[in-house]
C-alpha cells in the first residue's frame, strides 16, 4: 500500500513539474489524455521504484557528504535520480524526456515540494 501511495504522489508531482518546465515532457503531443495519463503512471512507477531502491542506497552511502554540504547534495541526488528515470524509460514504450541536468535539478525541487505538500494530507511513510 505504501508503494501505491508513493506512486500516486509521485505521479502528481511529476505532472506538476512537467507542467511548469518545458524541458520535462511526458508522452508526445499527438497522444490524447488517456495515453498521456498511462505514460505518466508508468513513469511515476519507475521513478518511485528508483527512489525506493537506488535512491535510498545513494542517500545512505552519501550521509557524510550530505551533512558536509548541509543537505544540498540531496537535491543533486534527486536530480540524478530523475535523469536515471528518464534513461530507464527509454527502453519502455513511453516517452519521458528531461532536457539536461539543470532542468532535472529544478524539476527535482518541484517534485520534492509537491510531494512534501501531498504528504501532509496522505500518510505515505
Amino acid at each position: 500500500m505504501r508503494f501505491v501511495l508513493a506512486w500516486l504522489c509521485n505521479a502528481v508531482a511529476i505532472a506538476v513539474a512537467a507542467w511548469i518546465f518545458s524541458g520535462i515532457r511526458i508522452g508526445t503531443n499527438a497522444q490524447d489524455g488517456w495515453e498521456k495519463t498511462g505514460a505518466l503512471l508508468i513513469v511515476a512507477a519507475v521513478f518511485t521504484a528508483v527512489n525506493l531502491t537506488v535512491g535510498r542506497i545513494l542517500k545512505l552511502v552519501s550521509i557524510p557528504f550530505i551533512v558536509l554540504t548541509l543537505g544540498i547534495l540531496l537535491v543533486v541526488i534527486n536530480a540524478l535520480l530523475l535523469l536515471f528515470t528518464a534513461w530507464i524509460t527509454e527502453a519502455l514504450p513511453v516517452e519521458f524526456i528531461v532536457n539536461g541536468f539543470w532542468v532535472a535539478l529544478w524539476g527535482s525541487i518541484v517534485i520534492s515540494l509537491v510531494n512534501m505538500a501531498l504528504k501532509l494530507f496522505v500518510d505515505v511513510d
